[in-house]
């Protein structure tokens, strides 16, 4: 009975312990660490050809989020887009995202250099946007704390131009 009892014990540790560990391996594959904190409840890709991917698989544009986690820009817009509602839904309902950390090889990507935070926007045809772009005329693609609307009014033209492009 003894053996009978340390066997079931046993078999019920390691039931216990897998089950544990694959819990933890869940959460470490959640797109909360590919948010870095702009945006846990979206789904964001890994890389810029997977966004391309999805994009055109999904026929959603692409958002291309270029930041830095030691430049207080890139803070401060990361702060205001994460508690922006609506930027929040549009970016997790109608969107595939990217927030990058490095500059892609893709030169589209930086026509006007390769500032930080800068966003931009990549249609399913796999065309980047370089016709939507934020208020500053030196950084084309920049975006401060105080211009979520004009954000939002951009993510719009992305999703509109798509419709009457395609």
């Amino acid at each position: 009975i003894m053996l009978h009892s340390t066997l079931a014990l046993s078999l019920l540790l390691i039931a216990v312990t897998s089950n544990l560990a694959m819990a933890i391996k869940k959460e470490k594959r959640a797109p909360q660490t590919l948010s870095r904190g702009w945006g846990d409840e979206i789904t964001w890709v890994q890389t810029y050809e997977e966004g391309l991917y999805q994009a055109k698989k999904s026929n959603k544009p692409l958002m291309v989020i270029h930041h830095l986690e030691d430049c207080q820009y890139c803070q401060a817009l990361k702060k205001a887009f994460a508690e922006n509602e609506e930027i929040q839904e549009m970016a997790q309902n109608n969107f595939i995202m990217l927030n990058l950390m490095h500059e892609t090889t893709d030169k589209n990507l930086s026509p006007d250099g390769q500032y930080v935070p800068r966003i931009m926007f990549v249609d399913p045809s796999l065309t980047v946007r370089a016709d939507i772009t934020g208020r500053y005329s030196n950084r084309l693609y920049t975006y401060e704390p105080q211009d979520m609307a004009f954000l939002i009014e951009n993510m719009k033209k992305a999703l509109r131009l798509i419709q009457t492009e395609l």
